[in-house]
């Protein structure tokens, strides 16, 4: 199964309270924290709602 690599590229300060606490599902907190995530529909759907704030790369 393919992974994903989702960096924190955004700050959470001000964001509204679902979106941060999608961040934190993901295991990001602050600025340039990265972590991989399974590429699978849970993941993709926590990335749509808080895409604006991630930077992205999928790993082989």
């Amino acid at each position: 199964m393919a992974n994903m690599k989702i960096t924190l590229k955004k700050s959470l300060a001000g964001r509204l309270e679902k979106h941060i606490a999608t961040a934190h599902a993901l295991g990001l907190k602050k600025i340039n924290d990265v972590t991989v995530q399974p590429d699978n529909a849970c993941t993709r759907g926590k990335i749509a709602k808080i895409g604006y704030l991630l930077e992205v790369v999928e790993e082989a």
